[in-house]
């Protein structure tokens, strides 16, 4: 392989699914200003999006939720069946919550607004993609609006309220994982308390490294040592957590 292929194959290779054709070309045209992402293949509605993630295996999916034949919140659930590899995220101007919460349910890894800024999203992307969740400051603020009126809490696991709506509730073991019965954390030092902000704020390793004059080794020592002290699996549940309790 020669260093142009390398190039190449070390792109992030992402797949557009949006029903808007205009709105697929906006953001297409955004990603192509970016020198570490690439947009291999497009669907116009959930069916597609199924069929093209079987055939191209994208790294990410930037997945419209409200599309015709098949929503993006099913077309996740069955990609994400057949390919737990492929990360998904939620771009939408859906910001409800029970598409919030039914998105997370269905495994999507990220989940943020039509209006986000470009940065934003290739920071969604990036963070995805190399293995964390990511939301919206917006959206973690509804998730934790959401959790704090809408939870019960009953032995062993956590159960939405139902809102009326037609389905099952968007319980998952995600959501679970979320619950808020927690014992207070231990105490976070001074520089992890800054790291939890800019976790909060959507920032990936490499981005916390940067804002911090560290190496990305100790930002991730940072963020390993952030998670086990407030006993949650991954950066959206210590977001959410850490919200709930004030820390941010």
């Amino acid at each position: 392989m020669d260093e142009s292929d390398h190039e190449v194959s070390s792109k992030i290779r992402v797949l557009l699914v949006e029903d808007h054709a205009l709105t697929r070309m906006g953001l297409k045209a955004a990603l192509k200003r970016t020198s570490d992402i690439e947009v291999i293949g497009e669907a116009a509605n959930g069916e597609e999006a199924v069929e093209r993630a079987d055939a191209l295996t994208p790294d990410v999916i930037l997945m419209d939720v409200g599309m015709p034949v098949m929503d993006g919140i099913q077309a996740a659930s069955k990609i994400l069946k057949e390919h737990s590899e492929i990360k998904v995220v939620m771009l939408t101007q859906h910001d409800n919550d029970r598409d919030i919460m039914a998105s997370l349910a269905a495994g999507a890894s990220g989940y943020c607004l039509k209006d986000v800024e470009p940065e934003r999203l290739y920071t969604a992307i990036r963070s995805v993609n190399a293995g964390d969740a990511w939301l919206d400051a917006t959206i973690a603020g509804r998730v934790l609006r959401h959790y704090n009126s809408n939870v019960e809490i009953i032995p062993g696991e956590i159960k939405l309220e139902d809102d009326g709506a037609e389905g099952p509730p968007p319980t998952s073991p995600q959501a679970v994982a979320l619950s808020f019965d927690r014992p207070a954390p231990d105490p976070l030092s001074k520089r992890e308390l800054e790291v939890l902000h800019l976790i909060v704020d959507g920032l990936s390793n490499q981005a916390i490294a940067d804002k911090l004059i560290i190496s990305l080794a100790t930002a991730k020592t940072h963020v390993r040592n952030i998670l086990n002290k407030l006993a949650v699996d991954d950066r959206t549940q210590a977001a959410v957590h850490a919200m709930r309790r004030g820390l941010v």
